[in-house]
C-alpha cells in the first residue's frame, strides 16, 4: 500500500475513533446526575427527586415534551398554549383554559414556577405530586384531550422520543412513567429567583427603591400571611371574598368539606405583573383591580379567611400604588427569558 494511501486510512481511523468518543462522552455527560440548584434564600424544594435522578437529557426530553403538540389529541396544542414563557408561563390570551376543538375550562390557567416547591397541584391541589401533575391537563377532555395510553404509543412511533428514551431511561419501550418523569423534571427546573425583589432579599439594599420598599412593608404587613416570603405563597387553601356566593367548589370539590367550599390555592406572585388575568376565575384584568378588591371589595363568605377583614383594608391611594410597584419588583426577567425554558422545536 503506498505511504500516503496509509497514512489518509490512519487519520481516518483516528478521526472514526475520535468521533465514536467525543459522542460517547457527550452520552455520558448528559446522562450525568445534576445538581438542583437551590436559591440560597430558598426553603428546601419539596420535591427531591426520589427514583428521578435529575440529568441534561432527561430535562431536555422534559422540555420537547412541554413544548410538543403530539400530546393532544389532533395534536393542535402543546402545554405552552396555556403556559407562555414570557408571561410567567401563564396564558394573557385567554381567560381560562383552553384545549382542542376551542373547548375552554372554567378556571383561569396558573402561572408556573417554583414548582419544585409545591406539595399540590391545580387550584383546588386536586394533584399531589409533580410527576403526575402532567396527567390532568393531558387527559382533560376540554384541554388536551388524550389518553396516556395513546400518548404512549405515539412517542414509541417517534424517532427521536425512542431513540432519547432508550438513550437516557435505557428503555426499549416509553412507558408513561418515563413521560411524567421527564415532564416532571422540565417543570422542576423553572426555578424564578433572580427578580429584583430577590436581589434586595439577598441582601441589596438599592435593589429596591422607596416606593417598593413601602409597598413591601404593607405586602408584609397585610399580605404575607398567605403568600408568604420568599416564594410568596404558603400553598394553603384560602378564601379571599371575591363572591359572597360559593360560584365553584374550589377545594371543596376534592376534599367534600363545607369548610373548603369556594377555597383555592393561594398562588404565588412571582413574575404577577406578567402573569394577567388574575384570580382563579379571571375574575380582574390588573394588579390595580387586585389592589382595589383588597382594599375595599372582599365580601363576606363562610370560609372567608380570618385574616381578611370583610370590605377591605382601605389602603389610601399612595399605599395603593406603593403595593403596585411592589408587585412589579417580583418580575423576573432572567426566568421569562431563559432559553433553556423555551420552545426548542
Amino acid at each position: 500500500m503506498p505511504l500516503a494511501k496509509y497514512r489518509a486510512f490512519v487519520w481516518i481511523g483516528l478521526l472514526v475513533g475520535l468521533s465514536i468518543r467525543c459522542s460517547k462522552d457527550i452520552t455520558e455527560e448528559r446522562n450525568a446526575p445534576l445538581a438542583f440548584y437551590q436559591p440560597s434564600h430558598f426553603p428546601p424544594a419539596h420535591y427531591q427527586f426520589q427514583g428521578n435522578a435529575q440529568t441534561e437529557g432527561i430535562t431536555e426530553i422534559g422540555r420537547r415534551l412541554f413544548f410538543d403538540p403530539v400530546l393532544s389529541r389532533d395534536s393542535s396544542i402543546s402545554c405552552e398554549n396555556c403556559h407562555v414563557p414570557i408571561s410567567g408561563f401563564s396564558d394573557p390570551s385567554h381567560p381560562f383554559s383552553h384545549g382542542v376543538d376551542q373547548n375552554f375550562g372554567s378556571r383561569n390557567s396558573p402561572a408556573l414556577s417554583n414548582l419544585a416547591w409545591y406539595s399540590s397541584f391545580m387550584w383546588d391541589g386536586g394533584v399531589t405530586h409533580i410527576e403526575t401533575m402532567s396527567t390532568a391537563p393531558i387527559t382533560n377532555p376540554l384541554e388536551m384531550d388524550l389518553a396516556l395510553s395513546e400518548a404512549v404509543l405515539r412517542l414509541n412511533r417517534s424517532p427521536y422520543y425512542s431513540s432519547a428514551f432508550a438513550s437516557h431511561f435505557g428503555v426499549n419501550e416509553i412507558q408513561s412513567q418515563h413521560m411524567l418523569k421527564a415532564l416532571a423534571q422540565f417543570m422542576a427546573s423553572m426555578i424564578s429567583s433572580q427578580s429584583r425583589y430577590d436581589a434586595w432579599m439577598k441582601g441589596n439594599e438599592n435593589a429596591l427603591n422607596a416606593q417598593e420598599k413601602e409597598g413591601l412593608i404593607l405586602f408584609q404587613t397585610h399580605c404575607a400571611q398567605c403568600h408568604a416570603e420568599p416564594l410568596t405563597t404558603d400553598f394553603s387553601f384560602k378564601n379571599n371574598g371575591l363572591t359572597a356566593l360559593t360560584e365553584d367548589e374550589g377545594r371543596g370539590h376534592i376534599t367534600t368539606l363545607a369548610a373548603d367550599l369556594g377555597k383555592f390555592k393561594v398562588p404565588s406572585l412571582r413574575n404577577v405583573e406578567k402573569t394577567l388575568p388574575y384570580m382563579h376565575n379571571a375574575s380582574m384584568a390588573s394588579l390595580e383591580e387586585v389592589i382595589e378588591h383588597y382594599s375595599s371589595g372582599i365580601q363576606a363568605h363562610p370560609n372567608l379567611d380570618p385574616s381578611l377583614p370583610v370590605g377591605g383594608f382601605q389602603f389610601s391611594n399612595n399605599e395603593k400604588q406603593a403595593l403596585v410597584a411592589f408587585l412589579k419588583s417580583l418580575t423576573d426577567d432572567a426566568y421569562l427569558q431563559d432559553k433553556r425554558l423555551q420552545n426548542p422545536w
